[in-house]
């Protein structure tokens, strides 16, 4: 058998050539997959030491790549083509607004878009407000892109398609979340929609005899429930004795219209004087529903002003705790107002 002989300083350069190329394949892994991609001195970080960055939605690999590249990360190419085919990350690379600390991987950035943990805000309608308070929760959140802001009721009506010539009570109470950089009318869009959806829900429920003719008319109903509303175990006697009043033609008597009616002349001290002015809320005065609603409903008021409890009341006072004693007559309910408003 004949044997090649290779020289001892061939041996010694193929060798070097072996231990050359496995330096330059770990130097080229650690810049690929460990070496940081979001600076540590970046000037752009906030002051929880993270580095926001917006991805467009439809960007394949190439498109996230060069997006990083354009807002301060120190990425290539080829490198996040790598580290995203070797992680099998390629196609799950989600569209947002991130948050990256300073100092992370290639290989963690792209893990944390992939699991699409993004930056998410949100803003909250709360059962009862008006829409006046609505409106300025929204005009509080920094991160919102203002467009509706100096609108008016009428054009964010317009661009919402709604058919409804007044905003209050239009948006249904729920936490709505939103990323950085949203537009406002986002969060009206998603609160108009979820009204209509829970309000045709409730209309559909409705008892069978209620006086109640239309969605809107129920909107307006519910909206009374829900001022006046103390206690969730009271809403269904609360809803009868509204439907009840509208069945027989009685006024509503309630205190919440005349005081959205005064809106912001309203001090906090309801007077005679406010129960005999007329005006188009005051329910001591005229028959039937308000104009519009008169603040948000949730569900439940929904719900309770299509699903009366069955009762013949006609009246209701606080109790004082925070429930209300419902009464038939007036007599009963004059005895009620003795023992829980003057019994001091």
């Amino acid at each position: 058998m004949n044997f090649v002989y290779i020289p001892n300083f061939i041996k010694f350069l193929l060798k070097l050539t072996l231990i050359g190329g496995l330096v330059l394949a770990l130097m080229i892994s650690y810049v690929a997959f460990m070496a940081p991609a979001v600076p540590n001195d970046a000037p752009q970080a906030s002051a929880q030491n993270v580095v926001r960055v917006k991805i467009n939605p439809k960007s394949n690999v190439t498109n996230v790549a060069n997006q990083m590249a354009a807002q301060g990360l120190e990425v290539s190419v080829w490198r996040v083509q790598l580290v995203a085919r070797s992680f099998f990350l390629a196609k799950n690379l989600k569209a947002g607004v991130y948050d990256f600390p300073k100092g992370a991987s290639l290989a963690s950035v792209l893990a944390q878009m992939a699991r699409g943990d993004s930056v998410k805000l949100g803003v909250t309608l709360v059962e009862g407000w008006t829409f006046a308070q609505f409106k300025a929760a929204i005009d509080a959140q920094p991160e919102l892109k203002k467009e509706a802001k100096a609108w008016s009721s009428k054009q964010l009506l317009s661009k919402l398609d709604a058919k409804e010539a007044h905003p209050e009570g239009l948006f249904f109470p729920d936490t709505y979340i939103y990323e950085p950089g949203d537009s406002d009318l986002l969060i009206y869009q998603k609160a108009y929609r979820a009204m209509q959806v829970h309000l045709n829900d409730a209309w559909g429920k409705r008892h069978e005899g209620s006086p109640i003719k239309s969605p809107y008319e129920l909107l307006k109903l519910a909206s009374i429930i829900e001022k006046e509303t103390g206690h969730p175990d009271d809403r269904g006697l609360v809803s009868a004795v509204f439907n009840n009043r509208l069945k027989i033609g009685m006024k509503l008597q309630t205190d919440p219209t005349i005081i959205y009616g005064l809106g912001s002349t309203f001090d906090g001290d309801l007077r005679k004087k406010d129960l005999l002015k007329d005006g188009p809320y005051n329910s001591y005065t005229r028959y039937g529903l308000p104009p519009t609603p008169i603040a948000i409903p949730g569900k439940n008021s929904l719900l309770a002003a299509a699903q009366p409890s069955s009762s013949k009341a006609l009246y209701f006072v606080a109790k004082g705790d925070g429930r209300s004693a419902f009464s038939e007559s007036l007599v009963a309910h004059n005895e009620a107002v003795r023992k829980y408003q003057l019994k001091k």
